[in-house]
């Protein structure tokens, strides 16, 4: 039986990269998925998660979402609801960010890094709380959060003084939403890539940043989005049961080394 038969899921950042292998993998595993972005257009190019979602079989709706903004992220789950009449797992996978250093970084970009990647997660992670704490346990789980972390929440993130700063508040925030509602049965987690090949452009494919993080993973080749995909599947599924406020590394071994 499909590990996610019948269930609804929320993934935020479902246009592209992580997210969309995570909705992709999420929907062949029987899920309904709710795919939030402020846009629908992979950056890989080539059909839309949805699209494909749709065009196998599955089912998916896309509401346009701002993480950052909380009337956006309270429609959301609204939507969700109202189309498939409950919440089960949600994935705060959306970010952005500004391969700037301390010195470069600009207020301006600080504060749209932090809106997205820290209080866009809040704000999902607080609204599917909200909406988990009005539904009925099933197999002592109420609902599930899945949050995309980053090895640089726990190691510098090498000219991208930002981003590495935002990781590392959603590590913190992964583990005490853990704590303050175990008991409401309502599960917390984490998901810390490490280097992962994507389409997205700019310095993170840079062939000198490649060629640093080929050396530096013990594992013979780079990640790919279906790597966290796997990982985001298992913390979702009821093969993941008394796992909560961990933050699950998917680095090659990276972090080991």
């Amino acid at each position: 039986m499909p590990l996610l038969k019948d269930k609804v899921a929320i993934v935020t950042g479902a246009s592209s990269g992580l997210g969309r292998a995570i909705a992709l993998r999420y929907a062949r595993e029987g899920a309904n998925v709710v795919l939030a972005d402020v846009r629908d257009e992979p950056i890989e190019g080539g059909e839309t998660t949805q699209a494909l979602i749709l065009a196998a079989g599955g089912s998916a709706i896309s509401p346009r979402t701002d993480v950052s903004k909380w009337s956006d992220v309270d429609a959301l789950v609204e939507a969700a609801v109202s189309r498939f009449g409950r919440l089960d797992v949600m994935v705060n996978n959306a970010a952005i960010y500004t391969s700037t250093n301390l010195v470069e970084t600009t207020e301006e970009q600080w504060n749209r890094v932090m809106a997205v990647n820290v209080t866009g997660v809040f704000h999902g992670c607080k609204r599917a709380v909200q909406q988990m704490l009005t539904q009925d346990p099933v197999e002592e789980v109420r609902g599930r959060i899945v949050n995309i972390s980053s090895q640089h929440g726990m190691v510098g993130s090498p000219g991208d003084m930002p981003y590495g700063v935002s990781k590392g508040s959603i590590v913190q925030m992964t583990r005490q939403i853990a704590v303050d509602h175990a008991r409401d049965f309502i599960v917390c987690n984490a998901v810390a890539p490490g280097k992962i090949i994507t389409g997205k452009p700019g310095v993170a494919n840079d062939p000198q940043a490649l060629d640093y993080s080929h050396r530096r993973t013990p594992w013979p080749r780079l990640g790919r989005p279906d790597d966290v995909a796997g990982a985001a599947l298992f913390l979702a599924s009821d093969m993941a049961t008394y796992i909560t406020g961990v933050n699950l590394l998917v680095d090659g071994g990276w972090m080991a080394f």
